[in-house]
């Protein structure tokens, strides 16, 4: 079936059969689950397109099942959460979910991002890889895994995914925080900075950078970043 999969997690069952419809009406095939542990076990199945997860969970914490998704799935991971204050979004955007909606919501909203979201998944990559070669490093967007010149493997998650291939599809080019926003997407601000700079020092740990001395992605101060690797996509 060539419908994306959107997999909603959420406690409240008319939450779900309202997110259920909207979707379905726009032309997504859903799963719907009241708790983590349902889900969990439908991951071993399938492999949504999209994941909507809600935090207050009755058998999980829900940003912990965020992280892991992020890491491990691959998937588009949107927060709906009733939690409106500025530091849950921004715990929640630095766990790798790439969108966060705060209850109540309108459900036409949800639809427009999610397309949104997977049409920037089909329109961000190069048409002819999603595997890249830099400097000794090899970063697999299909399986979200960097592997240096050794083989060791380290995972990457698909937020952090979203900005190293922004970086590998313009090398040697300075990249602000506003052309950053607009190709990443997520409202401007506070909450998008910091989701940024927590991602970009972790895709540097990941490349076992200086912290002081980065060789890769260099900070511009004032201006935004640039990455001075050299990059051939296979």
């Amino acid at each position: 079936m060539s419908q994306p999969l959107v997999s909603i997690l959420d406690d409240e069952p008319e939450i779900r059969q309202i997110l259920s419809d909207a979707l379905e009406d726009a032309g997504f095939r859903t799963t719907s689950f009241g708790r983590a542990t349902e889900f969990e076990a439908s991951l071993r199945k399938a492999v949504p397109d999209v994941c909507l997860v809600d935090l207050s969970l009755p058998d999980k914490d829900g940003l912990t099942l965020v992280h892991r998704l992020a890491l491990e799935q691959g998937a588009v991971v949107i927060i709906i959460s009733g939690r409106a204050q500025v530091q849950d979004r921004v715990t929640g955007l630095e766990l790798g979910a790439d969108d966060y909606i705060i209850k109540p919501f309108d459900p036409m909203e949800v639809v427009a991002r999610v397309r949104a979201h997977l049409r920037k998944e089909r329109t961000i990559a190069p048409a002819q890889s999603n595997i890249a070669s830099f400097n000794g490093w090899v970063a697999n967007f299909d399986g979200y895994m960097l592997e240096d010149s050794e083989g060791g493997q380290t995972p990457f998650s698909h937020a952090e995914g979203e900005v190293l291939r922004l970086f590998l599809e313009s090398p040697k080019r300075l990249i602000s925080r506003s052309q950053m926003q607009e190709m990443l997407g997520g409202a401007a601000g506070e909450s998008f900075d910091r989701a940024m700079d927590v991602r970009i020092s972790r895709l540097r740990t990941k490349l076992r950078e200086d912290p002081k001395n980065p060789r890769l992605i260099k900070t511009i101060y004032g201006a935004g970043y640039i990455f001075l690797g050299d990059v051939s996509w296979q």
